[in-house]
């Protein structure tokens, strides 16, 4: 057994458990003189030693001599004091270890499709949205097909997806570029995370993976707000193209505005707030699209959609599951009454009372509804 490992692993794993060396050697039932030179690899220690150390750490002893990767081309932004941090690098390491292995057992390793678009970029305006057309190019999207399957299109494209469950919120993903075993993505797809913001911060790690791959280095925590907005950029234009983006909100154009934004969430897959930030842009309303929707989705169910609430969320095996997909159980991606609202017939009522074509009440009876609630959907129209 190698003492370096040892000692690495040991420091890894005490800080993340938030003990002091002296604190760990007396829950082990060694002196203090003896822990500490364990783990600065001083002393090779007795199998009865790590066993103990072990016990206190409560991890297997495997934990404590398994050789670790050492990651250096990642961006992994989170806060220094995330404990987890190191743990979640030596798992992805292992992670990209076993993937690579397969891949040369098997022959079957892809080549990464998108590897020249940093030089198409260079003569590029508006760096974000002109990588995620080239990008959605290079996958073979046309310019108004929803992505169906975010991890299948990314592993087509000789990119590695992996997941980390991490009780955070303050971690959704990282990436590990092509010099350290990837290109690789990898989410939290804790299950305090909604489903649509893994697909999102799959596309986003995807986009540092184009546009800032100079800056991956492992002892970089801290977020660059512009390369955070770039990549933002990037995700919500390869996510909803902006052609198939209006094509949708025009024709959802009758619905109340909250049912236009989950509407529109669903053929996506993505949050309601990537689609407020797509429209916000074009608004021209008294306000801030983002209260507006707040007050209008708390108006209607009675409660405040908190900073990690997502209405009409996806199902957690949706992350993995292409539409396309032959399920022997069960209806795909738990549908809601949102996905099924005649937008034709609420469409041309709308037109026809804005022209003045015929009466609130008479919109009220072909659409089935009471005139108050014809009047709450008039006072909810947008755009």
């Amino acid at each position: 057994m190698a003492e370096n490992t040892i000692a690495l692993n040991l420091r890894r794993l005490r800080k993340e458990k938030g003990f002091t060396q002296e604190y760990l050697a007396e829950k082990s039932g060694l002196s203090r003189a003896a822990y500490r030179n364990i783990e600065t690899g001083k002393s090779e220690p007795r199998v009865s030693s790590l066993q103990a150390i072990a016990t206190a750490l409560e991890v297997p002893i495997q934990r404590l001599v398994d050789s670790v990767r050492e990651l250096r081309a990642v961006r992994f932004r989170s806060d220094k004091k995330m404990r987890s941090r190191a743990q979640v690098l030596v798992d992805v390491g292992r992670w990209i270890a076993d993937f690579s292995d397969l891949e040369d057992i098997l022959g079957d390793r892809k080549n990464y499709q998108l590897a020249d678009l940093r030089e198409q970029l260079k003569v590029c305006k508006n760096r974000g949205e002109s990588a995620a057309a080239l990008a959605r190019k290079a996958f073979g999207l046309n310019a108004e097909e929803p992505v169906r399957d975010i991890c299948g299109l990314l592993e087509s494209g000789g990119i590695k997806v992996g997941e980390q469950k991490v009780a955070s919120h303050d971690f959704f993903g990282l990436s590990v570029a092509a010099t350290d075993g990837g290109p690789a993505v990898v989410v939290n797809t804790w299950d305090r995370i909604p489903v649509e913001r893994w697909i999102f911060t799959a596309a986003h790690e995807l986009g540092h993976l184009i546009l800032h791959l100079s800056d991956y280095d492992v002892d970089h925590t801290d977020e660059k707000k512009e390369d955070e907005e770039e990549a933002n950029s990037f995700a919500a234009a390869f996510l909803i193209p902006d052609a198939s983006f209006r094509k949708e909100w025009k024709e959802s154009y009758g619905l109340a505005f909250v049912d236009r934004v989950l509407k529109v969430k669903r053929i996506f897959r993505v949050s309601y707030r990537t689609v407020l930030h797509c429209l916000t842009p074009s608004y021209k309303g008294t306000g801030n699209i983002w209260d507006r929707f707040q007050m209008e989705y708390k108006r209607r169910t009675g409660r405040t959609l908190l900073q990690y609430d997502e209405p009409n969320a996806l199902a957690q095996d949706a992350f993995r599951a292409s539409f396309s997909e032959n399920y022997s159980a069960g209806e795909p991606d738990s549908l809601s009454p949102v996905d099924f609202i005649q937008s034709r017939l609420s469409s041309l009522v709308r037109r026809a009372i804005e022209k003045e074509k015929i009466s609130l009440g008479r919109g009220a009876e072909i659409l089935g509804i009471s005139l108050q609630d014809m009047r709450d959907l008039t006072a909810s129209w947008f755009g």
